[in-house]
Formats: structure tokens, sequence, C-alpha cells
């Protein structure tokens, strides 16, 4: 059954903070008034860059806008990153007892999604309170967040992601989290190719968790868009789940896509086959100075 979508999640974090978030409505600013922008520290350094969904927001300019450690200029397409002397490519960030690289790359990204913190907590959750070892199925599993939630809380582990950089980033962030021995297998390549090979090979999950990301490329070309593509995928994993399942996440970041229709799409595939109920979340931040940032959604199945 499905609950109503709407709650925030609240997202708690010591290593990273948004400062505040806005477009420069001011008169000779090197920035495009177009485009709004988040100003974040990152552990000690603090990092400017694009966010299209700040721009109904003025910024506080009591924070130094002016002088980041790192500021990627312009949009997506341009990706110009301006780096302070002396920054390095690299460093740790952590939260309890999970550590992650980080670093301006492109995209305009920083090789992490902070606001998959509270899905994160949720997955320890549900996997601790399982009494046996439970399988998960991570794809579009990026530089690992969930993968390292669901490692430290005792599952064993599939991550997949098409991008190798991505699949090295998970390893490098296993291994700074002490979690290198967990059982995990890093897989590079298309999430429905894999998905399709583990039907034909019988395997079963109990939790499969996946971020897909609204137009993507696989390692041999090929394309994902998620209007088209997500709902044969969730046929797909509602086969790989094993006869008691626990959960299955999912999250997304595309805009125009709503909370409602990936309710429907698990309730068909999921929730008709297993029971159990299908809720909905708004992923966000909250910067310093007061704002509210959404930053995607997540959609969940959870057993009965």
């Amino acid at each position: 059954m499905t609950k109503g979508a709407g709650r925030v999640d609240e997202v708690r974090w010591q290593d990273y903070a948004l400062l505040d978030a806005g477009g420069d409505r001011g008169a000779g600013s090197e920035s495009d008034t177009s485009v709004g922008e988040r100003l974040e520290r990152w552990g000690p350094y603090v990092v400017r860059r694009p966010d299209p969904l700040a721009s109904p927001w003025a910024r506080d300019n009591s924070y130094k806008w002016d002088d980041p450690d790192a500021w990627c200029k312009g949009d997506a397409g341009r990706n110009v990153w301006d780096l302070r002397s002396g920054l390095p490519a690299k460093w740790a960030i952590s939260r309890g007892g999970l550590s992650f690289s980080v670093g301006p790359s492109g995209h305009k990204q920083m090789g992490l999604f902070p606001e998959q913190a509270s899905n994160w907590d949720w997955i320890e959750q549900r996997i601790r309170s399982h009494k046996s070892r439970v399988e998960v199925l991570n794809l579009f599993a990026y530089t690992g967040g969930a993968t390292l939630a669901a490692a430290a809380s005792g599952a064993s582990v599939c991550h997949v992601d098409a991008s190798r950089s991505a699949i090295v980033a998970a390893k490098d962030n296993m291994s700074l989290s002490s979690l290198s021995s967990s059982p995990a297998r890093f897989i590079a390549d298309d999430a429905r190719k894999f998905v399709a090979r583990e039907i034909r090979r019988g395997r079963r999950y109990n939790a499969i968790i996946m971020d897909p990301p609204s137009f993507g490329r696989g390692p041999k070309g090929q394309t994902w868009e998620i209007r088209r593509d997500l709902e044969p995928l969730l046929e797909q994993c509602a086969t790989l789940l094993d006869r008691v399942p626990l959960f299955v996440m999912v999250s997304f970041h595309t805009t125009g896509l709503s909370a409602t229709v990936l309710e429907r799409l698990l309730d068909r595939h999921i929730t008709r086959v297993f029971g159990g109920r299908v809720r909905s979340r708004q992923m966000a931040l909250t910067s310093l100075s007061g704002k509210t940032l959404p930053c995607g959604v997540t959609v969940t199945w959870e057993a009965p």
C-alpha cells in the first residue's frame, strides 16, 4: 500500500555543511544571474558550484561567496573549475564510521552526494534489524555511499556502475572506511545488462538500491533514459528479489519526475507481488543561512 509523499529528511553532517544557496542579484557580478549556486564546506575547504534549484533565492553575502577554495564557474556544459593554489586534488571527509575521498571533478561534482546521508541511515537501520545475512544489489552505485552503509551493517553487497572511475573511487572509499575485507563485488557494467544476466544465473537479493541518472551511457555506449528505461528495469529487479525480500530503494534527481509516479511503479511491480508498503520522502539540505534546498526524491518499498 502506498503512503503519502512529502516528508523532508534531515541530513546531519560534521565534515560537510551547506553554507548558503542562491543567485547573485547584484550588478557587476561575475556569476550568471540565471543560474543558482550553492556554497558548501567540504571538510576544511569551501566550494562554490552551480545548482539551478538554488536560483529563486538571493544569496547571503555575509558568507564568503567570492573567496572559495574551489569555484566551478558556469553550468555543467562549461564546467570550469577555478582552484586555489595548493588545494589538494582529493581529501577525505567522514560521517560516523564512513569515510569518503572528495574533490572537484567533472560535471561540477565533488564525488559524493551529501543529501544521500539520510538514505544511508535508513539502509543501516533496515539491515541491522534483519536477523540473517542480507544480500544487497546496488545499481548506478557511483562512489559507493550506499554500498559502504550496507557493508558496515554486515550485508554482502554487489556494487554496479557503468563508470570504471566510479568503481575505483568506491573501492578507495571502502578502504578509507576500513571495509576492504567486507564481502563486496564491484562490477563495471550497464545496469540493465547486468540484471538480465543475474536473472539467467538464478541469483537472488534481499535488497535492491538504485540511484539512476536522468540520462547516461553504459561502458559500451548503451544509452539510458529514466522515463523510458526505469519501469522495465524495476520489473526485472522484482524477479531478482529473494522469496523473503527486505527492501527496495530508488532515489532520483530528475526534474519533472514525481514521487507519485515512482510510488505507483513500485506498487505495480513489487507490492503486487510481495505485499508491503511504499513510501516517499524529499531529500534536502538545510543551509546554515536557513534555506532548505531540494535535492531529489527517495521512494522505498518495505516488506510486510
